[in-house]
């Protein structure tokens, strides 16, 4: 992977993220002060064009971050990866002005796609946008937001003006008249991302805060916001995955077993158990490194693998997480190691929409020469 554009987040991601990681999954609170200094490292800015203050990074380089921020807490680096999905819908459509305070790490945003009526299918929303004398008014109820009420702004998604096609994309601001949390969050993992429902009754913005062409809204979801969703969705499993083995390579070459004067991996069931655990992960590494070569060589099959990367991952992230805790028994129960933290959040990805199940669908779909959504 490219490292050019990425900035050192060691000291970051080691100190303040980690030390807080535990306390974010026991509360359930938004960590705003590891987003902060996540941007002040320039992790906000990212994606964001240089020519506009920002890092000119590549999704290899988000990539790279995700999985450093995920090691420690993947709570931070969801809320990080649901900003760059935004980030990447605003710095092909969005106005000057978001572009520059998103590159300049003051600007948090986020994508509000999920809806209550058509839940894990983000591509067919129900919520409706409606041209009034006072600008655009947009009526919603949406399910699932992170940073529901912790973003500066929301990559909305509404049923078209007039136009044909499933959606078009407004950029609502935080603090809209209309718009509100509407729910709180006590979820099993990923505590901390405050993925909240959220609702638009009657909320008006003004008709240039649509993002590309009316009807264009979902076009633009799969070429921007997706790719860098998937891949980076792939990358925060893939450091659930890895800070779960080196929890346990930790557990089980410390512990011992005193009658035996041995340490719980000089057992060879032990020894092979964890060889399979790890190379699942390696596997996972391998398959997420191909996605990027083909999305950055533009290979025929990159379209394939943007699609299988985040249920590969997914999948994996829920067996090494089930395996870690098996392996490492009691002691992995205990939230002592953080092994059964990480095992909840590593669970996370494969029910996040668009879920392993119309994952594979689209991939059985896209391999057989079917349309991606519709009737076969």
């Amino acid at each position: 992977m490219s490292t050019s554009s990425l900035p050192d987040l060691g000291d970051v991601v080691g100190g303040a993220v980690a030390a807080a990681a535990a306390e974010t999954d026991r509360t359930g609170a938004f960590p705003r002060t590891d987003i902060e200094e996540l941007a002040r490292a320039g992790v906000l800015g990212l994606l964001s064009a240089r020519d506009v203050g920002g890092a000119g990074g590549t999704l290899a380089d988000a990539a790279e971050a995700l999985e450093q921020i995920a090691r420690a807490d993947a709570s931070t680096a969801m809320i990080v990866l649901m900003h760059l999905a935004a980030a990447s819908v605003l710095e092909a459509h969005g106005p000057d002005d978001v572009r520059r305070e998103i590159a300049a790490g003051r600007h948090l945003s986020t994508l509000a796609f999920s809806e209550r009526g058509s839940r894990s299918h983000f591509w067919a929303p129900v919520g409706t946008a409606t041209e009034t004398a006072d600008g655009i008014r947009l009526d919603a109820a949406k399910s699932w937001v992170t940073s529901a009420g912790e973003a500066d702004s929301y990559v909305w998604s509404s049923r078209p003006l007039a136009a044909e096609g499933p959606m078009t994309l407004w950029l609502v601001p935080a603090g809209t008249a209309g718009v509100s949390v509407a729910g709180g969050f006590d979820g099993f993992g990923l505590r901390g991302n405050a993925s909240r429902p959220m609702v638009a009754d009657g909320a008006v913005v003004a008709a240039s805060a649509r993002l590309a062409d009316d009807g264009a809204g979902l076009d633009v979801a799969l070429g921007t916001a997706l790719p860098t969703f998937l891949v980076g969705n792939a990358a925060v499993s893939l450091g659930i995955m890895e800070a779960l083995l080196a929890e346990a390579a930790e557990h089980l070459t410390r512990t011992r077993l005193d009658h035996l004067d041995q340490t719980l991996a000089a057992q060879q069931p032990t020894r092979l158990a964890f060889a399979a655990l790890r190379t699942k992960a390696d596997q996972t590494r391998a398959f997420l490194a191909d996605t990027l070569a083909a999305l950055g060589s533009g290979r025929a099959d990159a379209t394939l693998r943007v699609l299988q990367v985040k249920a590969v991952s997914a999948e994996a992230a829920a067996e090494v997480g089930d395996g870690v805790l098996k392996l490492c028994g009691g002691a992995a129960f205990r939230k002592e190691l953080g092994i059964e933290r990480r095992f909840r959040d590593a669970l996370a990805a494969r029910v996040m929409a668009p879920t392993t199940d119309a994952l594979h669908d689209f991939v059985g779909r896209v391999s057989l020469g079917l349309p991606l959504f519709g009737d076969a």
